[in-house]
């Protein structure tokens, strides 16, 4: 019989990328989503769906009854919220609802695996910029980064009996994602905004080799690690430019670098605009300490070893694809004007 997987937050710009790569390794997928999730990513005819309350520890637990997963992905979490303490809510809380309603149930899964971040760990060296990696002690200086440890901390106090793998993706690009896009679209307009005049190395993952890693750490990781999910090689703000450039054709773009005080003020003032209109803004204080990190180096060679990890996506070829998405989508929204 084909093994069933369940992939809890599956409404999202990453959930729809892991439901597919399941379908195309023949399981029988299920998708939780809550009442209010999209499913703009989720149209393929087999998947199947369930709708989980993860507010309500004694209706999950009731919705979750009588079904059977051998794998589940936890991929649900926010990666901004208007008030930071629904960080701890739904990156932490929601878990912990979830893990509990399973245990309760008998319905613990072969194996566990829970999407956290390469925040969780926090910044690293940056004087000689030697890698991140998974033997660190974590020091997260986000708000996202903590309710991410602490979610960590919560399946590592489990029995030993749930089998859990822990992976910590660094920055997830691809098509439908909207913060490297407003990167790639300022770019398209000639400009590129970098903060900061000391060398910053960044590191990315494309969305389909993450989920490709989530399936490959299922089927063949050791339980209870934890694994950065990454391209094997950092970039410069400068190399970046010039891969998104070549993408769009853009033959002149003109590189501004603001001051990190410019940023921290920039941030500030969208942080509280959001507060006030009850909005998730980008800018925000844990973008700009994300912004501010000179090193996202990267040591993938655990997962590489465990597992045979290994990113098949180079930043210029996914690049090429996400530029190709978001001109497909400007044809698009063309069209639909045209239309009015």
């Amino acid at each position: 019989m084909r093994k069933k997987v369940l992939i809890v937050g599956a409404g999202g710009f990453i959930g729809g990328f892991i439901a597919r790569e399941a379908l195309s390794r023949g399981y029988e997928t299920w998708c939780a989503v809550r009442e209010s999730t999209s499913r703009r990513y989720l149209t393929d005819e087999a998947l199947r769906f369930i709708t989980l309350d993860y507010e309500d520890p004694d209706k999950l637990r009731e919705s979750l009854a009588g079904h059977e997963w051998d794998y589940i992905v936890y991929n649900l979490g926010a990666t901004k919220c208007v008030n930071f303490s629904d960080f701890n809510h739904i990156n932490f809380t929601y878990l912990r609802n979830f893990c509990k309603a399973l245990t309760d149930n008998g319905q613990i899964p072969e194996r566990f695996v829970y999407m956290s971040s390469l925040s969780a760990i926090g910044p690293g060296d940056e004087k000689g910029y030697s890698p991140l990696h998974g033997k660190m002690i974590p020091q997260p200086n986000t708000r996202y980064g903590l309710s991410k440890i602490k979610a960590e901390t919560l399946l590592e106090t489990l029995p030993a009996s749930f089998p859990w793998i822990i992976l910590r993706p660094t920055g997830v690009y691809g098509p439908h994602e909207r913060d490297y896009l407003m990167m790639i679209k300022s770019i398209d307009s000639h400009f590129d905004f970098g903060v900061g005049f000391r060398r910053q190395m960044l590191t990315f993952i494309y969305v389909e080799d993450l989920a490709r890693a989530i399936f490959d750490a299922l089927e063949r990781a050791p339980l209870h690690r934890k694994y950065i999910i990454s391209e094997p090689r950092a970039y410069s703000q400068k190399e970046f430019r010039r891969i998104v450039a070549r993408a769009l054709r853009r033959s002149l773009v003109v590189p501004v670098r603001l001051p990190l005080w410019m940023l921290k003020i920039a941030c500030k003032v969208s942080e509280k605009y959001g507060a006030a209109k009850l909005q998730a803004v980008t800018l925000n204080s844990d973008k700009y300490n994300i912004m501010a990190q000179r090193n996202w180096n990267c040591d993938t060679s655990d997962a590489e070893r465990d597992f045979g990890f290994r990113a098949q996506t180079d930043l210029e070829e996914g690049i090429r694809r996400t530029v190709e998405a978001y001109r497909e989508e400007q044809r698009r929204l063309k069209e639909q004007k045209k239309h009015k």
